[in-house]
């Protein structure tokens, strides 16, 4: 066995159909975008090479992007520091409970997750429509209605109504995972923290939290990855709007490209969303990593 993986042609034969699948679903569609980011092209017809001037527009004069990205950054901070205590919180009670009752539970809060984008995002937007939506009818039945509003319409809460949906549909991936890391923790750690004096809390915070870095690492690079990719939920509750207010750079790219026919424009986001998405998630690791090895 050791000669056979130490023959170049056999290390050769096993890395290249996974080379070659890399290269062509990840190296030369972006290579494709990059080049049709360098013209004016609209999807069909004739193009000019116009050079750097879509990069240009879209750093110094796209507000839209600005705000695009900020979203994203938004949910990020929102899905790290809230969604993410919260979870792991609840799933720090869920391994303490019965096994029958836990197992229920975790069954509930699992549902979202699995449901389709679309059945969600129709769901919520019902529930938020202003008309015949059950949230005004519910505020309506309490005595609230000043506070009815169109809640994906209006500038004040837009933005907020869509994180919602996205947190409530992303909230049982983040307690499987903490959950399931949270079973893997020796019940000899947390017993010995409390002989020594800790509390449950303590124990959580001192013991089990930094014993499960790894775990909590690994979400808040997906949590990273899928804020910035946020797609479908967006498209299918508001399209970005009101304005740009709620609008994501998958779904303005998809909007200049497809909808606008700024094809060649379209391509030069998708390559600057590439460069943001790569560069914050290794960062984001980095931090990650240096904080680990502090441990």
């Amino acid at each position: 066995m050791k000669a056979l993986f130490g023959n170049g042609r056999v290390i050769c034969a096993l890395v290249l159909p996974g080379l070659a699948v890399m290269v062509f679903a990840l190296v030369v569609p972006i290579g494709f975008s990059a080049y049709y980011g360098l013209t004016d092209w609209a999807g069909f017809g004739k193009f000019h090479m116009i050079g750097l001037a879509n990069y240009l527009e879209i750093l110094t004069a796209d507000p839209v992007f600005w705000r695009a990205l900020l979203n994203a950054l938004i949910l990020m901070l929102v899905t790290i520091f809230i969604q993410n205590p919260a979870a792991f919180a609840l799933a720090a009670v869920l391994s303490h409970l019965p096994a029958r009752f836990s197992r229920l539970l975790r069954t509930v809060y699992f549902v979202p997750a699995v449901l389709s984008l679309v059945v969600i995002t129709k769901l919520w937007v019902n529930i938020f429509n202003p008309t015949y939506g059950i949230l005004n009818k519910v505020l309506h039945l309490i005595g609230l209605k000043s506070v009815m509003i169109s809640w994906l319409s209006d500038p004040r809460t837009a933005l907020g109504a869509v994180l919602w949906i996205i947190l409530w549909q992303g909230f049982g991936w983040a307690l499987l995972f903490y959950y399931t890391g949270l079973m893997t923790v020796p019940s000899e750690i947390e017993e010995a923290a409390r002989v020594d004096g800790a509390g449950w809390l303590q124990a959580h915070l001192r013991v089990i939290i930094p014993f499960m870095f790894p775990v909590i690492s690994a979400v808040i690079v997906i949590d990273v990855i899928s804020s910035l990719r946020q797609m479908e939920m967006i498209f299918l509750s508001t399209e970005g709007g009101p304005g740009s207010l709620t609008q994501f750079v998958s779904v303005y790219l998809y909007q200049k490209a497809f909808i606008a026919g700024a094809y060649g424009y379209g391509n030069a986001l998708s390559v600057l969303f590439v460069v943001v998405a790569v560069g914050l998630t290794l960062v984001v690791q980095r931090i990650l990593r240096r904080n680990d090895d502090a441990q």
